[in-house]
């Protein structure tokens, strides 16, 4: 560029000319070009919701046969909303059900007979399976657990889970729902003595108190989870039931823990963030005692 005055030759940007002294305007001066906008490094790729083997549905909805699903208020307070077609059904554990259209149709049936029904019973769960059925039309019904907590959609192809029994909420009609043996070890840590095992493929809804963290395993690694904790895994997974605390079951007793499983990979296990057992335990001082006249202290005479 050049001074205005003395057609001196100045460096671009220039405020003032260094010979005559003249101040140049700031509309004579170029505007520095600005710089490029850089291009931010690419995102590193999120892990899918099919890293694992349980397959869930992000968006908290999906598709079934002859039906459609969606979990509502995700989180502390999930609410599972079934669209039934006509004449189609899901089964439910008793009990879930919040509500339903006036036209769904709802039976009680010994899940494996007499024998599935004791199993079940004895496992700590209702003796009978729910199953609601669109008669007439479409219809809906919504699911809940009993203890606050999420909900997730499972989308199980032709695998077997075992699932708590406390964390199974709802599942495709085709869907096998059985009752295993835990294990001796578990009936005296008292975590029950059956769990669940779920197989075939279609839609099973679980439940968890609090939200639901995914470990998945490598082969031959080994991962401990509190029993209270455990909301489903594979079922061809390798498990130990074992205490907490490895110097005898008094110490684990007073560490607060009970017992845990040792699990041995590959696979994948859900836990639950909470365990409702220790939550329990956190309230039980302030329910009412006997003696104390039905308020949540009790008072000298």
């Amino acid at each position: 560029m050049k001074c205005p005055r003395c057609e001196m030759s100045l460096m671009d940007g220039a405020k003032f000319c260094g010979s005559c002294g003249f101040t140049i305007p700031a509309e004579a001066a170029p505007v520095a070009a600005a710089p490029a906008p850089q291009t931010p490094p690419p995102a590193a790729a999120q892990p899918s919701s099919s890293t694992g083997a349980f397959h869930f549905d992000t968006d908290g909805r999906g598709q079934g046969r002859g039906y459609t699903w969606d979990i509502e208020h995700q989180g502390a307070f999930a609410l599972a909303v079934v669209n039934l077609q006509p004449e189609q059904s899901i089964s439910a554990e008793a009990g879930a059900m919040v509500s339903m259209s006036a036209n769904v149709e709802l039976t009680s049936e010994m899940k494996g007979g007499v024998f599935g029904a004791l199993k079940r019973a004895v496992g700590g769960e209702s003796a009978f399976v729910s199953t609601f059925t669109a008669k007439g039309g479409a219809g809906e019904v919504t699911l809940a657990p009993g203890a606050p907590g999420d909900i997730a959609g499972i989308e199980v192809q032709n695998q077997a889970f075992c699932v708590q029994s406390s964390s199974y909420l709802a599942g495709d009609t085709s869907l096998q729902v059985d009752t295993k043996f835990g294990g001796a070890k578990s009936f005296f840590g008292g975590e029950g003595l059956f769990v669940l095992q779920v197989s075939g493929s279609g839609l099973l809804l679980v439940s968890s108190f609090g939200s639901i963290h995914r470990k998945v395993l490598r082969p031959g690694e080994q991962y401990v989870v509190d029993t209270g904790h455990l909301v489903a895994w594979e079922a061809q997974m390798k498990y130990d039931l074992q205490k907490a605390a490895k110097s005898g079951f008094f110490r684990s007793f007073l560490s607060g823990e009970g017992m845990v499983a040792a699990f041995t990979g590959p696979g994948e296990i859900l836990i639950q963030t909470r365990n409702l057992a220790a939550f329990a335990g956190l309230l039980k001082p302030f329910f009412p005692t006997q003696g104390s006249g039905g308020s949540g202290f009790s008072f000298g005479s």
